[in-house]
C-alpha cells in the first residue's frame, strides 16, 4: 500500500508544476458546455485548475494506457503506469469511488470528481469538442449530467477540460476549486 504522504506531496508537486491551460479545442468543448446550458437556462460552471488537471492527466493516460478490455473496465479507469492509484471502473458502478476520489488524490481539490468521458481505441480518431459534445447529448445519463438533472440535480461549482488525440472528458465538481 502507498504512503499516502508520499502521494499528496507528489501530487501537489506536480500539481503546481504543471497547473494546465486549456488547449484551442478543449476551450472549445468547454464553451459549448456553456452554450449548451444556457439554452437550458442554467448558469456557467466555472473552469477549475484542479479538475483541468486531473482531466488532462486521464486523457493521456487512456491513450498510453488504454484498458484492456473496455467490456471490463470502462473509460474512467486508470493505470497502474502514474502517480495514481490504478482503478478499473466497471459498468455496475461498484468501483465508482476509485474515479470520484481521484481530484483529491492528484491535487488540493476537496471534492469528488464526476466524469463523463468520450472516445475511441482507434489511435486514428481524432476527437472534437463538437463531436464529443453531440455523443454526450444523445446518451441519457451523460447528459443529464451536463444540465444537472435526475441524481445531479444540484448545479455544479466546478468544471475540467480534457481532450488528446482519441479521448475527451469532462470532469464536474459539487464544491468550487479554491486554486
Amino acid at each position: 500500500m502507498r504512503n499516502i504522504f508520499s502521494i499528496l506531496c507528489i501530487c501537489c508537486f506536480t500539481f503546481g508544476v504543471s497547473a494546465q491551460k486549456l488547449t484551442k479545442e478543449e476551450q472549445k468543448l468547454y464553451d459549448l458546455i456553456m452554450e449548451y446550458r444556457k439554452e437550458k437556462n442554467l448558469p456557467s460552471i466555472p473552469l477549475s485548475k484542479s479538475l483541468t488537471f486531473v482531466a488532462q492527466t486521464h486523457v493521456k493516460d487512456l491513450h498510453n494506457n488504454t484498458p484492456n478490455n473496455f467490456s471490463t473496465c470502462n473509460m474512467h479507469s486508470w493505470s497502474d503506469k502514474g502517480d495514481w492509484t490504478p482503478c478499473c471502473y466497471t459498468r455496475d458502478h461498484k468501483k465508482a469511488a476509485c474515479m470520484w476520489y481521484k481530484p483529491r488524490e492528484l491535487t488540493s481539490y476537496q471534492g469528488h470528481g464526476f466524469e463523463i468521458a468520450h472516445g475511441s481505441t482507434d489511435k486514428k480518431y481524432m476527437v472534437k469538442a463538437e463531436r464529443a459534445l453531440q455523443g454526450w447529448k444523445k446518451s441519457k445519463s451523460h447528459n443529464k449530467v451536463v444540465i444537472n438533472e435526475g441524481i445531479w440535480k444540484d448545479p455544479w461549482k466546478a468544471i475540467g477540460i480534457g481532450i488528446y488525440k482519441n479521448y475527451a472528458v469532462v470532469w464536474f465538481g459539487k464544491i468550487p476549486d479554491k486554486k
